[in-house]
């Protein structure tokens, strides 16, 4: 079993109104799965933190940038139980040098330890709106909480639900272009998912039954967005005859303990563009929320 060492910090914990009623990942499961059919926008415990998660049509999308400050267009990302994932990527696009064996054990690998994120060739189902160019490649990005958390169920019943394929992802936060922030961290606790967008319409949080033991079943995470790596392309290292993937973001896992579980599957790692500074984690001492005036 691979044993990280990577400390972690942590900010104080907002606490919750008192006269809030309380939806549950584990108990509420169904009735949150059926609001996202129903057009809901569904912020939700996921590993150790909180993700927004709705249908994954180009109008919600849309209207779920709009609410957080993004642009209009911004590309969005994929989730959904581990059952789903593997639909959303194109292996036969995969680079010289990987196989589709080689990744689903990559895949496996880290969502067996916790919330992570890959980028992929997308296969060709995926809408427009949910894929991103990386020169010829056109590629999808998943976001999963991994295996253990119970959000799957949730994830599940809501492909049900809703009869699609697909579902939409994206950060819990108000974007740094409404911000003026260089980072806009993700909530990590529902006090703060209400604070920032408790009455926005059809905004549903449906909480961890207990977000202390939810962080402490992944103590190596830090509660904010993911690690995302991509398998879209490798890269030659010379002196190295191991196929080196590339860390698109620094998020919740170390790059250490990336590059630790990587070596252990024959890879090596190299640093993106994007991913040469990490996350940062919302720090909730200053305040519960970024929303201002014109967020309201």
């Amino acid at each position: 079993m691979t044993i990280f060492t990577t400390p972690i910090t942590t900010t104080p914990i907002p606490t919750m109104p008192a006269t809030t009623r309380r939806r549950l990942i584990t108990r509420d499961a169904g009735f949150a799965a059926q609001s996202l059919a129903d057009g809901a926008i569904v912020a939700h415990g996921f590993g150790n933190f909180y993700v927004i998660t709705t249908r994954a049509d180009a109008a919600t999308v849309r209207r779920v940038n709009l609410m957080k400050g993004r642009p209009p267009g911004q590309v969005g990302s994929i989730t959904g139980p581990p059952s789903a994932i593997p639909a959303v990527w194109d292996f036969d696009q995969l680079p010289d040098g990987l196989t589709r064996r080689q990744v689903l054990r990559l895949i496996d690998t880290f969502f067996e330890l916790g919330p992570f994120g890959f980028r992929g060739p997308a296969a060709s189902h995926v809408p427009a709106h949910l894929t991103f160019p990386d020169g010829e490649i056109s590629t999808a990005q998943v976001i999963a909480p991994g295996y253990a958390c119970p959000s799957n169920d949730f994830l599940r019943r809501s492909l049900r639900a809703s009869g699609e394929q697909l579902l939409y992802i994206t950060s819990a936060n108000r974007s740094r272009h409404l911000t003026g922030a260089d980072d806009s961290p993700a909530h990590w606790t529902a006090a703060g998912l209400y604070a920032e967008f408790g009455d926005e319409p059809d905004f549903l949080v449906v909480e961890h039954p207990d977000e202390e033991t939810a962080r402490a079943a992944y103590p190596s995470y830090r509660p904010m967005s993911t690690t995302i790596i991509g398998f879209h392309r490798v890269v030659s290292v010379p002196g190295d005859r191991r196929p080196h993937l590339i860390l698109e973001r620094h998020g919740s896992l170390h790059v250490d303990d990336v590059r630790q579980v990587l070596d252990g599957l024959g890879f090596g790692l190299v640093l993106g563009p994007k991913a040469t500074t990490r996350l940062l984690q919302r720090d909730y001492s200053q305040r519960l929320a970024d929303r201002t005036s014109s967020a309201a």
